[in-house]
């Protein structure tokens, strides 16, 4: 059996909340689109965290930090990471796609592409865009986007909890678009 030590927090390289703003980030900008629960929009800030994501913009009816279920799950992830609330999702993709940003809606829908089947272009910053718990990503913004990516499944609820998704999305990309140091 292994004598492998846990390590101590103070043995994690963690950066101040000055050398993250300074470090490079990912290029991956997280959208959430109408998210309901605010331990989930936490997580997802806890993630963008963890991956160094340029930025998240909240959208619709997703609540903004701070809040203290929003703060629970964060961690304290809303004081590193680049946010910005907009009303509208619509406008935010077409301002992104306008400064060259590739839009990709991640959700189960005709014509999409499984994220192992993905490969992000060099070079390139990617939006994703995650959807209400329950009624996903709006068609219209599925509708805009450049592309769709669906996370492939092979049980019987083909539905992950939208913290889990943006873990194994932001993952893939995380490893397919960075050196990891």
């Amino acid at each position: 059996m292994s004598e492998n030590r846990k390590l101590k927090n103070s043995e994690l390289d963690r950066k101040s909340v000055s050398e993250f703003k300074e470090a490079t980030k990912t290029p991956i900008i997280v959208i959430l689109d109408n998210i309901r629960s605010l331990n989930n929009i936490g997580s997802v800030f806890r993630t963008a965290d963890a991956f160094l994501i340029k930025k998240v913009y909240l959208c619709g009816i997703t609540a903004i930090p701070p809040h203290k279920d929003i703060q629970k799950t964060a961690l304290g992830a809303t004081e590193t990471v680049d946010w910005a609330y907009v009303e509208d999702t619509i406008p935010l993709i077409k301002k992104l796609q306008a400064e060259n940003v590739q839009v990709l809606a991640i959700e189960q829908a005709e014509g999409a592409i499984m994220l192992n089947d993905f490969t992000p272009e060099n070079d390139k910053t990617y939006a994703v865009v995650f959807g209400n718990e329950v009624k996903g990503v709006q068609q219209e913004v599925v509708s805009a986007s450049n592309e769709i990516i669906e996370i492939p499944q092979l049980g019987s609820k083909h539905s992950l909890n939208i913290a889990v998704s943006t873990g194994v999305v932001l993952w893939d990309l995380f490893c397919k678009t960075s050196s990891i140091e």
